[in-house]
């Protein structure tokens, strides 16, 4: 650590009454944009200096500001290894090694700081879970650079890289400082079109010859960068302030049983909101340090205007108006989505098959190992994935009766329906992200009783009653509305919709669906070792020989 630096953040921490630390992170966030103005401006044909200057910021942080040698160790230890399996390694398991590396190294980080808590100090955990998404879409990239493009989807062929980086490119993109600590996580083609300068060539009308060119247009970003770092900053004091109010304290307090049900369920709401904008603060910091670097950069809109939500990691307006569970898991951690989608959940569906249950639970029990292994993300994503469930059970029986009969248009009371349903939404998962705040069982369960477990008995209600003859009576008010083609045609289509998209976070779309396939699984297994009279249990001749027979 630099001498003295430690002066000036711990009289701000006893001004504040904030940590040390978290200070730290913030001057960290914002010490990034003259550092991200001053990389931009270095020569675009010596992209040498760019990553040593990455690299040398990285550790500025990490050192200087930190002091976390041992970080450096745990970022090297995870770096190399998956250089080194996607270098000497071949062949369809490469990247299934690489991942089972990165995800064991992170599973030893979080055991320990589990095991040897520090409240207050920022380690390296947060920096490591932001490279494990970055590394092992790197051995994925490296993999599909392997394979002949007709086996690739579109995604694949854009995010492939075909010779494996020198270790500057490599370690620069390890280090990338904007997004060091916290994200946002993104692929090493981008990187590399970044800087390489490729990713701003846009095609133009040639005036000389006719037709049309490309032409390198690098624009000016320095306005939607500010805008965010205002953003991230706005959301910072939103939280300084209401985290002295609602805290985890007061939410296990024996004060907090003094007041109405009601009043405990707006509590409940706002210490949720009061953690998430935490996040907003921070994504939004980190995404415009991004936006100034030139990273942030993802083309032009249909007014030919400078898009930069290439790495845009949350869409606050979206998830806090959100009417429907998907819509707000949607619009959270949104990279964290697309590396689940991509680099897990596709890559288990095995090629021509459409994801299933295994797809399902290894995303999901990837996504709860990445966030952690304290009980309450456990808790959190458990329940999230049966509200998810129960929520699609709403949306495809009873939300089309607040359409028209058609089911192109808003029915009278639709208006009032999106109302409930925002108001529901909202509430339901303001319970059921309270333990991942709290993150001890006991105290995840001390919370939940206080709310008498409404989502989890609504959960219940609601699963009794879509297996009971009321479902029943909702598809036949439908026929009634709609006709019968048409209603199965419309679930149909819903149903293809949410499985194309994969699976927000991780969560199961359909909990129960995803069981039952299991429990088909294991019974034709079971049924398989089963040895039946008039059956030959082999290969070859005798296999042929016991299905004649039967």
């Amino acid at each position: 650590m630099l001498p003295l630096i430690d002066l000036p953040f711990a009289w701000a921490a006893n001004a504040l009454g904030a940590s040390k630390d978290e200070l730290k992170l913030i001057f960290t966030f914002l010490i990034s944009y003259p550092f991200a103005g001053a990389l931009k401006r270095l020569p675009d044909t010596q992209p040498w200096k760019k990553n040593c200057f990455l690299i040398g910021v990285s550790l500025f942080y990490l050192v200087g500001v930190f002091d976390l040698w041992d970080g450096i160790r745990t970022l090297f230890i995870s770096a190399a290894g998956a250089y080194a399996i996607a270098a000497y390694m071949d062949g369809p398991y490469m990247p299934w090694v690489g991942f089972v590396y990165l995800m064991g190294h992170m599973l030893y980080s979080h055991l320990y700081r589990e095991l040897y808590p520090v409240p207050g100090v920022v380690d390296v955990t947060g920096a490591q879970m932001v490279l494990v998404m970055k590394l092992t879409a790197f051995c994925w990239s490296i993999h599909d650079g392997r394979l002949p493009d007709d086996g690739l989807s579109e995604f694949q062929r854009d995010r492939k890289i075909v010779k494996l980086p020198n270790v500057l490119d490599y370690a620069a993109y390890v280090l990338f400082f904007p997004s060091l600590f916290a994200g946002p996580a993104f692929d090493f083609r981008e990187y590399q079109r970044w800087i390489d300068c490729t990713m701003f060539d846009v095609v133009v009308p040639d005036s000389k010859h006719g037709g049309t060119k490309r032409k390198r247009r690098i624009p000016k970003s320095h306005i939607p960068a500010t805008w965010k770092a205002v953003t991230g900053l706005f959301w910072i004091l939103i939280f300084l302030k209401l985290s002295a109010i609602y805290t985890t304290e007061f939410m296990l307090s024996d004060k907090a049983m003094e007041y109405s049900f009601f009043r405990r369920m707006w509590f409940l709401y706002a210490f949720c909101f009061t953690a998430r904008t935490k996040y907003y603060g921070v994504w939004s910091l980190t995404e415009g340090a991004c936006i100034l670097s030139g990273l942030g950069y993802n083309g032009l809109d249909a007014n030919k205007k400078a898009r930069w939500d290439r790495v845009t990691n949350i869409d606050t307006w979206a998830l806090e108006t959100a009417q429907n569970t998907r819509a707000y898991l949607e619009a959270w951690n949104m990279n964290t989505n697309k590396w689940l989608k991509n680099y897990v959940y596709l890559r288990v569906t095995p090629k021509g098959k459409k994801p299933g249950f295994r797809s399902s639970l290894t995303t999901f029990g990837t996504s709860a190992l990445w966030h952690g292994i304290s009980p309450g993300y456990y808790l959190t994503f458990i329940t999230a994935s049966l509200v998810q469930t129960t929520a699609k059970q709403f949306r495809r029986h009873v939300r089309p009766l607040f359409l028209s009969a058609d089911q192109k248009s808003a029915g009278p009371y639709k208006k009032a329906y999106d109302i409930f349903s925002m108001i529901i939404t909202q509430l339901a998962f303001s319970y059921v992200a309270a333990p991942f705040i709290i993150l001890s069982l006991s105290g995840s369960i001390k919370v939940w009783t206080r709310a008498f477990f409404i989502v989890h008995l609504g959960i219940i209600a609601s699963m009794a009653f879509f297996n009971s003859p009321g479902k029943q009576w909702l598809v036949a008010k439908q026929q009634k509305r709609a006709g019968r083609a048409r209603m199965e045609r419309s679930i149909s289509n819903d149903s293809i919709h949410q499985e194309g998209g994969g699976h927000p976070m991780g969560l199961p779309e359909d909990a129960a669906a995803d069981f039952g396939e299991i429990r088909e699984a294991i019974a034709r297994r079971r049924s398989n070792s089963v040895i039946s009279p008039g059956k030959v249990v082999g290969k070859g001749k005798g296999k042929e020989k016991g299905n004649k027979a039967n």
